[in-house]
């Protein structure tokens, strides 16, 4: 599902998260397909793309197989290669896994038990998480399809292999203490620029989010 805010900026629910369908098929192809319709249905030849983690990868493949939609590429904090883990991603499914709501009870009855729940394993993105907690029908679930995104886990970690690059203009966007494959951005983004954030670390928007829209404003502003 995609959302406007303000002026020319689309906000995309990836598939099998927000108020997007949930699918068994959890690949970056098939998500950089989601986009390519989307942009076919709101009639944009072109567009900017902004993708963090999970969503980078995603832009990332829809400018290597059709750079003739992407202007420009921003990628904030992944690179084109198999991720190490820089965050305890895997913990966090499976402790919303466990979490277990009865149901008929408030909502705010129901956050706060969710919340105790995940508190053993989550501490900096758990306010983050709970924003995914939602109620159907009289009970309590999670919104993202924490089934399809387990089982294709090794799809979401790893990157589709490329070989011809995205010559457009392309910003990788880091926390300070993040890793980048520098040679494989050379060989697929042979005109980026990686840029970090001192004292950002995974989560870049969050941690310094006035640094992060300064920096993505000035990339758009270069020739």
């Amino acid at each position: 599902k995609a959302r406007r805010w303000g002026r020319g900026v689309l906000t995309v629910d990836a598939r099998n998260h927000g108020e997007s369908p949930h699918s068994p098929t959890m690949s970056y192809e098939a998500m950089s397909l989601d986009l390519q319709r989307l942009l076919h249905q709101l009639h944009f030849p072109k567009c900017v793309l902004v993708g963090h983690s999970m969503g980078g990868k995603t832009a990332m493949t829809l400018a290597l197989q059709r750079p003739d939609l992407v202007e420009r590429l921003v990628s904030v904090d992944i690179s084109p290669t198999e991720s190490v883990a820089v965050t305890d991603f895997l913990a966090y499914i499976s402790a919303m896994r466990r979490v277990s709501i009865p149901s008929g009870i408030p909502r705010s009855t129901a956050r706060r038990l969710a919340e105790d729940q995940l508190r053993p394993a989550v501490s900096a993105v758990r306010q983050f998480l709970l924003t995914n907690l939602v109620e159907a029908e009289g009970r309590y679930m999670w919104r993202v399809n924490l089934e399809a995104i387990s089982h294709h886990m090794a799809n979401i970690m790893g990157f589709p292999v490329f070989q011809a690059p995205y010559s457009g203009p392309t910003l990788f966007l880091a926390g300070s203490d993040s890793p980048y494959d520098y040679p494989e951005i050379e060989r697929l983004f042979p005109e980026a620029e990686i840029q970090y954030i001192p004292g950002a670390g995974h989560w870049v928007h969050a941690d310094k989010s006035q640094e992060f829209i300064t920096a993505i404003c000035n990339f758009l502003l270069l020739p």
